[in-house]
């Protein structure tokens, strides 16, 4: 158990999408390397917390997950709050939860109150026969410079990865997660590991 002096920084992460792309699943996936595929709708907000190692960098993630239903956005301005990093996932076997993303990263860009959070777009279920292609998830997310990575919460492809590519970035954007009284000396992490659009994961 890694004791909270050894923690550089505590990052709170976002999920957000349409309902029934999968956001649950990536979580807890990644927190419990679990899948459940009868997985609830979440109702309101769901939260886990994680401690991740990254680079020899012990960074302690609160992950928020919310619900896509409609009638759940009155939580929407607390909910972004002080992210440094938010997930906008799509089903890869669904157009209609494609074609839905300008509204989610629009409600995004309106409550986030960091100028400078990173986003990373992530594409599920590529165990399931794809409607969407790599490429068409590739050029949004470059269109609005975010980071991007296709993963199956089922087959567990790309889950780790995706969150570890989005903290790297994170710790690698000055004054995103550092507070006055810590310096950034020391991080190991290499600048040049993820481009800034269109991760190529080899995890």
């Amino acid at each position: 158990m890694a004791k909270s002096d050894d923690i550089l920084a505590t990052l709170k992460i976002l999920i957000i999408g349409q309902s029934g792309v999968g956001k649950s699943s990536l979580l807890l996936r990644f927190t419990d390397d679990v899948f459940d595929p009868d997985q609830p709708a979440t109702i309101g907000v769901d939260f886990k917390v994680k401690t991740l190692d990254v680079e020899g960098n012990l960074v302690k993630l609160a992950i928020w997950d919310t619900a896509g239903q409609e009638r759940f956005r009155t939580l929407t301005p607390s909910y972004y709050r002080g992210a440094q990093g938010a997930i906008l996932v799509y089903d890869v076997s669904s157009r209609q939860s494609f074609e839905r993303l300008d509204p989610w990263l629009q409600e995004l860009n309106n409550y986030s109150t960091k100028s400078n959070i990173v986003k990373m777009l992530v594409g599920n279920k590529i165990d399931k026969e794809r409607v969407v292609s790599r490429e068409e998830g590739l050029q949004f997310a470059r269109r609005h410079a975010m980071l991007f990575i296709e993963a199956s919460a089922k087959s567990r492809e790309g889950v780790q990865c995706a969150f570890e590519e989005l903290v790297q970035k994170i710790i690698q954007t000055p004054g995103l997660w550092e507070s006055d009284s810590q310096s950034s000396a020391g991080l190991s992490l290499r600048e040049d590991q993820s481009s800034q659009y269109g991760s190529y994961c080899s995890c």
